[in-house]
């Protein structure tokens, strides 16, 4: 596996943890539907988060929630969308980023709620 597939799968895991110390259930991970993929889907409260993971080695090229464009989010937005149609959920949806920068001087985490929105 590339390098950079690795940094993100154990950004992935990283996250996972994070949010679970911060109270949030998972529901789903690496949630596929069409040609999205919902990287964690959680509930904290009365609340579905999809959470979208962008790990990165440095910030010199920008910060990781840098990265997530218009056209992934509209993706993010109809994967979640058939989600609560499929499982039949009544629950308020939020889309946060986790942004993780990891190397050999160590990890910083930053959790961005309500980072994105979506109207068509």
């Amino acid at each position: 596996m590339a390098e950079h597939n690795e940094l993100g799968k154990s950004g992935e895991k990283e996250a996972v943890k994070f949010l679970r110390a911060k109270g949030y259930t998972i529901l789903e991970t690496n949630y596929v539907y069409d040609r999205a993929e919902v990287d964690i889907i959680a509930k904290t409260g009365k609340t579905l988060v999809a959470v979208e993971v962008k790990t990165r080695s440095t910030p010199e090229f920008g910060d990781p929630q840098d990265f997530v464009k218009p056209a992934q989010i509209k993706r993010l937005v109809k994967a979640i969308d058939f989600y609560i149609n499929d499982k039949d959920l009544d629950l308020d949806v939020r889309f946060d980023i986790v942004a993780i920068i990891k190397n050999k001087s160590g990890k910083h985490i930053e959790h961005l709620e309500d980072a994105f929105y979506y109207f068509e």
